[in-house]
Parts: C-alpha cells; sequence; structure tokens
C-alpha cells in the first residue's frame, strides 16, 4: 500500500498547507488592499533575501538527514549531529547580524530598516533551528503533529496582522486613549509584517519541545564530515534553485527600466507571483510527503516503476490546477488590489513555471537516491545560469514580463536536462508523450478561454467548466488501465517485502 501511503501523508501533509496556506495567501488582498506597490515591494524584496539565506543556512542538511536515517542505524546519532552542526553555524550567523545590522540595512538601500534585519535574523535562526525537529516528525511518520504545529504557526501569523493591520488602526482612531496605543504605531507600517513573522516562528520553535528533549549531548565529527560531503552538493543546488525561484525579485529593483517605479513594479510582480500560490502548495505539499517516500523505496526493485507512476499523477493533478486558474484568472485578480491587476499576464507564466518546477522535483529523485547529489548541483547551477543572463537580457527591456518568462525558461531547462541525464544513468520509464500531452492540452484550451471566453462573466463560466470536464475525460480516455497498473504495482511491493520478511 505504499501508493496509498503516499496519497494519506500527501493529503495529511497537504491540508493544513493547503488550507492554511490558503488563510494566508488571503493576506495578500490585506496588504495589496492596504499599502501602496512600492510599499509591498520592500516586503518582497526583503522575503526573497530570507528565502536565499534559509538555503543557504540550513545548506541542504533536511534532505541530508533523510538520506543518512535510511544509511546509518544510530537515528539518534544522525538527529544530533545535524542539529549541533545547525547550531553552530546559526549562532555565528546570528552574531554577525546583530553587529552590523545598520551596515545591512544601508547597504540594501534601506537605512532606516536597522531594526527589520534584527528582527529578520531572529525569524530565519528560529526557522532554522526548526527545520531538523520537523524533519524527524517526517521521518517518523507523525504527519498530524507536524500538520498541527504548521497550522498553528500560519493561524498565529494571520491572526498577528489582522491585529497589527486591520484592528489596530481603527481602534487607536476610535480609542485615542486606549492603551493599545502604547504599543501600536502607525509609522511602523508594513514592519507589523514582519513583527507578525516573529512571534509566530518563536512560537513555533517553543513547540518543538518534545523534538528538542531528544536531543542529546553528543556530536559524531567523523558522521558530520559524510554529511557535509552529501550536503554540500545539496546546499549549492538548493542556492541555485533559490536564485531560479526568487532571484528576479531582488534583480527587478535594480534593472527595471524606469528606475522611478522599480520598487512598485516589484511589489506588483510579487503580488501576481503570490496568485499562482495553489500550484505552489501543492508542489509543497507534495514534497513534504514525497521526499522521505522516495527514500524509503529506492532498495525497492519495482521503484523505477513506482516513481513514473508517482509522476503521472501528479502532472495530472497540477494540470487541474493551471486550468482551473486560468480559465477564471478575472475572477482571481480580485485578489489583489486593483494598482495590481495590470500584472495579470505574468500569471498563467507563473503557474506554468511552478508546474515545471514540480516535474523537476519528482525527476530530481534519481541523483538523490543514487548518491550523485553533485549532478543535481550541476544542473540547477545551470538553471542558475540561466535564470541571471535571462534576467539582465529581458528585464531592462520587459520589465517583470521578462522576470516572468525567465522564471518559466529556466525551469523548463532544468526538466529537460534533468530527464535526459537521468535516463542515462538511473532510468525510469516515465510516460514522456503523455505527460507532455496533459501539459500542453490545459495551456492550449487556457488560451482559447482568454481569447473566445473573456468578453462576458457568462461565457468565463460555461467555457471553464466546459474545459475543466473535456479535459478529465480526455484523462479517463488516455488512462483506462491506471488503476489497474497501480493495484499491479502495489501488488509487487507487497510481494517484495513479504519475501524480505
Amino acid at each position: 500500500m505504499q501508493l496509498k501511503s503516499l496519497a494519506k501523508q500527501t493529503v495529511i501533509y497537504g491540508i493544513p498547507s493547503i488550507v492554511g496556506r490558503f488563510l494566508n495567501y488571503l493576506l495578500v488582498p490585506l496588504y495589496t488592499y492596504t499599502f501602496s506597490p512600492d510599499q509591498y515591494g520592500i516586503v518582497i524584496e526583503l522575503y526573497a533575501y530570507v528565502a536565499f539565506l534559509l538555503v543557504l543556512l540550513t545548506y541542504g542538511m533536511e534532505t541530508t538527514f533523510f538520506r543518512f536515517m535510511q544509511k546509518d542505524k544510530d537515528g539518534q546519532k544522525v538527529y544530533s549531529t545535524s542539529v549541533w552542526s545547525l547550531a553552530a553555524t546559526t549562532a555565528l550567523f546570528l552574531g554577525l547580524v546583530f553587529a552590523f545590522y545598520d551596515q545591512i540595512g544601508q547597504a540594501l538601500g534601506y537605512p532606516e530598516a536597522g531594526q527589520y534585519i534584527r528582527w529578520f535574523g531572529i525569524i530565519l535562526a528560529a526557522d532554522v533551528m526548526s527545520s531538523i525537529p520537523f524533519c524527524l516528525l517526517r521521518e517518523q511518520n507523525k504527519a498530524i503533529r507536524f500538520a498541527l504545529l504548521k497550522s498553528l504557526n500560519i493561524a498565529l501569523n494571520i491572526a498577528l496582522n489582522l491585529f497589527f493591520i486591520v484592528f489596530c488602526p481603527h481602534h487607536a482612531e476610535a480609542h485615542p486613549e486606549s492603551w493599545l496605543n502604547t504599543i501600536y504605531d502607525p509609522g511602523t507600517g508594513v514592519g507589523y509584517i514582519f513583527i507578525s513573522n516573529l512571534i509566530a516562528s518563536i512560537f513555533t520553535f517553543v513547540c518543538l519541545i518534545p523534538q528538542w528533549r531528544r536531543l542529546q549531548f553528543r556530536f559524531s565529527f567523523s558522521l558530520w564530515k559524510e554529511m557535509m560531503a552529501y550536503t554540500l552538493p545539496v546546499m549549492v543546488w538548493g542556492m541555485a534553485g533559490i536564485i531560479n525561484g526568487t532571484f528576479d525579485r531582488i534583480l527587478l529593483k535594480y534593472l527595471s527600466p524606469d528606475p522611478a517605479t522599480a520598487l512598485s513594479q516589484v511589489g506588483i510582480y510579487g503580488a501576481c507571483y503570490k496568485l499562482s500560490i495553489i500550484m505552489t502548495l501543492f508542489v509543497q505539499a507534495f514534497r513534504f510527503a514525497a521526499e522521505p517516500f522516495f527514500f524509503k523505496q529506492m532498495n525497492q526493485k519495482e521503484a523505477p516503476a513506482t516513481y513514473a507512476l508517482v509522476m503521472k499523477y501528479f502532472v495530472i493533478a497540477c494540470s487541474f490546477i493551471y486550468m482551473a486558474c486560468v480559465l477564471f484568472l478575472p475572477q482571481l485578480m480580485h485578489f489583489v488590489g486593483p494598482e495590481y491587476r495590470e500584472g495579470m499576464d505574468v500569471v498563467p507564466v507563473l503557474l506554468l513555471a511552478n508546474l515545471c518546477l514540480g516535474i523537476f522535483f519528482n525527476l530530481s529523485v534519481w541523483y538523490k537516491v543514487s548518491d550523485k547529489t553533485r549532478i543535481g548541483m550541476y544542473i540547477s547551477l545551470i538553471g542558475a545560469a540561466i535564470t541571471i543572463g535571462l534576467n539582465f537580457l529581458l528585464i531592462p527591456s520587459f520589465g517583470y514580463h521578462g522576470a516572468a518568462w525567465t522564471v518559466f525558461a529556466c525551469y523548463a531547462a532544468l526538466c529537460i536536462v534533468s530527464y535526459l541525464w537521468g535516463q542515462k544513468e538511473y532510468p525510469v520509464p516515465y510516460p514522456a508523450g503523455r505527460i507532455l500531452l496533459y501539459i500542453a492540452t490545459p495551456v492550449a484550451i487556457g488560451w482559447l478561454g482568454r481569447a473566445f471566453a473573456w468578453g462576458s462573466l457568462c461565457s468565463q463560466v460555461i467555457f471553464g467548466i466546459a474545459g475543466l470536464i473535456a479535459f478529465a475525460l480526455l484523462v479517463s480516455r488516455m488512462e483506462p488501465g491506471l488503476p489497474a497498473t497501480a493495484n499491479g504495482i502495489l501488488r509487487n511491493l507487497r510481494r517484495g517485502k513479504s519475501r524480505r520478511a
């Protein structure tokens, strides 16, 4: 029942991730209806730096933890060594942040934002130190506790945002003598987004106390050297990946055709990027469940067939998500303020880019399970080179449209390179032709809907529903034997487990 287990884990991980983050996504209207694009641009830019630093500070240790938990019989030693390694590097980072926060703020162009830098330093430290305890929950299949803690983090963050951005301003205006005015400062503005994140991250860190109790005062230097040999390529690969995913929002500020509106363009692009969150959330939920699943399947004879079947299911699900978003895009755009809707054209491009990112994650299994993470590093560096090169080429002429097409070109190229390389090193029988059909059909239907059905709400709804039904019929016709194939693989997996027992 391995694939059923994966589906169950994806649902458990996905419900709080998708529902919770969807609620968090509802903060985007709050931000875009409250703050101007240039103010929101500050948020987008600073969180782009945070994403890059989070990958740097965890340096691939999460993936490495899963690999060595399967490889080393002493799981407690792996856990403690991983945590103490991160603790040492995080303490060094936090010390540097508090020593040079003013200089960092000036270098980023926000000389008045030194306090922001310290807040983000603590946020990053809490999130980094929470990463391995969360991995332990995933490795132990404690998906419900994992989901609960993630949900509490999101709920607290949302509640604090609503408190500081919605409740406090109205309460302060109606009750100028209220005690709340001693803790609320209207001049903080977007800073309350960061304060909310800070409190939620510290809260989550504290809630992981049961996992901290498993930590022992032991550190295996020999094991650490092995782990670092595995994880450093993963770190470079992760940093290259974050360049692919966030560097455009950093470069856009400096390469925008009109410097006077550059920060506003960052805000508009960042808000439209958020509209592709539905695809991103599904990919993330799948990744939480799939990464330990892939490693546990690696020694099975039928593993390549299982990976191929998982890929097929994944692409079909993502294609439905893409179609639903694109066919009803005009309604989706009401989630952002009117000043941000000029960026609507980039949303389908970003949705397709995130679909490609999910495919790349599936394709990357071959160099993870075969301990060839160095190849993954090379592939990601190719993507980073494409990202940097195309951003410098396209943004000065096309602004954030150039940035969006760069993201798609990068992830599409990563899929192609990883697939071709992987088929030589670790062949997996992916149904490439059908996968391409399942991607091309929604793209074509979405284009037709935009060209002919966006004239009125009625025509859009009719065409949208018809398009989704047509794609569902195509999939059912193309895959009549899919359940039987899945059951056959599952029976083989069960026989294999029986023989080993």
